[in-house]
């Protein structure tokens, strides 16, 4: 009888230190998961890709473009400085740059309008005459696609007056030749945008002024 008090111990014993290698075993995976964890083996599925911040945006009717800018980290001149050179890393796949277009229901946002500031002026291809244009642009994006515009003004004015000397008198004197060059110019100022910020955003070219003499 002597005996069994002391086998009872013993039992309770045995259990105490499988219950302490368990808690052990439990703790210490615990460790060893936030330690792998904080190393990154257990990091979430990747996302998809991001929206590039330097993509101009659209701006709602009642909002000022210049604002959104802003608020899109633009800082009223995004394109212009080094966000240019960010938005054709992160956008412009291949070099080719990404067209913006227009909204579906374009009442529902703000087209901003912007004035170049010295006329175009170019002989005719066909005659001794020479045009004389004013243009104006528009964009329902925000203010980065008018400061993209003012900083690569130069490139865009070289590539505008070398495709007007090209056209004929004859064509330019119709409607339906200065519709089509509106549609080049359009053309031009967008490719030279996407070329040297990754994005494009006019919307459409307007002649302030048109002088053939």
């Amino acid at each position: 009888m002597s005996d069994e008090p002391k086998t009872k111990k013993k039992k309770g014993g045995g259990m105490k230190m499988i219950l302490l290698l368990v808690v052990g075993v439990v703790v210490g995976g615990a460790g060893a998961a936030g330690g792998l964890y904080a190393a990154g083996f257990f990091s979430p599925a990747e996302e998809g890709p991001k929206e590039d911040p330097n993509k101009p945006v659209l701006v709602l009717a009642g909002e000022s473009a210049e604002d959104v800018a802003k608020a899109h980290g633009g800082g009223g001149g995004g394109h212009g400085g080094g966000g240019g050179a960010a938005a054709a890393a992160h956008g412009a796949p291949h070099g080719k740059g990404i067209d913006l277009p227009t909204p579906a229901n374009p009442a529902a946002y703000q087209a901003t309008y912007f004035q170049l500031q010295a006329p175009f002026t170019s002989n005719m291809s066909d005659t001794d005459a020479f045009a004389q244009i004013s243009v104006a642009v528009s964009t329902y994006y925000d203010m980065r696609v008018i400061e993209a515009i003012k900083t690569h003004e130069m490139a865009i004015r070289s590539q505008v007056l070398m495709m007007l000397a090209q056209q004929p008198q004859e064509v330019l004197d119709t409607p339906k030749g200065k519709q089509a060059l509106q549609g080049k110019i359009r053309t031009i100022i967008n490719d030279i945008l996407k070329q040297k910020t990754g994005y494009g955003g006019v919307d459409n070219v307007y002649f302030t002024n048109f002088v053939i003499q």
